[in-house]
Parts: structure tokens; C-alpha cells; sequence
């Protein structure tokens, strides 16, 4: 299988810039990764449109986040074959997952 290298990276936008004159490469992905373009996108439409607590209050911002929220949870059960979407918990990073299972 090969990768078309110059169109993903095309997706994240902080791999635009050069650094000492060469093209950012960026490797250091246990301390955080870089986003794509869609997900930066999608995290300036919650903070313009959705910003509120999820399941945490009755006002319309925290369902549409809630709502918002949950359809995602759907998402990712039907990417990863779950099958219902209870089995599905979002966590901060890998600490926090091995930790909650553990």
C-alpha cells in the first residue's frame, strides 16, 4: 500500500511552515498530535456553536452539545463494530483510559 505523503500533510496545517529551512516534520506524538484541518474546523464549530457542559444541564447549548456529543459516540461504534454505544467512553488520553480500566 503507499501513501500519497504530500496530500496528508496538505490536512495539517501546522506542517505548512518550514523549520531551518526544511519542511516541519513532527514526531513527538506521545506528547500530543497534530490536528487536521477537520478537526480544527470541527473544534471551532463547538466553541462558536455548542460550548456548554454535556449532561449537565436542561438549556439548549448543553443539549445541542450533548446531542452533538452522542452522535459522535454513535459514530464511533459503528466505525469500530461496538455493539452498543454504551461500550463506547471518550477519556482524556491514554493515561486516563489505562487508568480507568485498570
Amino acid at each position: 500500500m503507499s501513501y500519497d505523503v504530500q496530500s496528508i500533510r496538505q490536512q495539517f496545517p501546522i506542517l505548512n511552515q518550514q523549520i531551518h529551512g526544511r519542511p516541519l516534520v513532527y514526531l513527538d506524538n506521545a506528547a500530543t498530535a497534530q490536528k487536521p484541518m477537520a478537526v480544527i474546523d470541527a473544534i471551532s464549530d463547538y466553541y462558536l456553536n455548542y460550548n456548554a457542559n454535556v449532561h449537565r444541564g436542561v438549556h439548549t447549548l448543553s443539549q445541542r452539545a450533548t446531542d452533538a456529543m452522542e452522535a459522535v459516540r454513535e459514530d464511533v461504534r459503528v466505525h469500530i463494530n461496538a455493539a452498543e454505544t454504551a461500550e463506547i467512553i471518550f477519556t482524556r488520553g491514554i493515561t486516563d483510559s489505562i487508568n480507568t480500566i485498570a
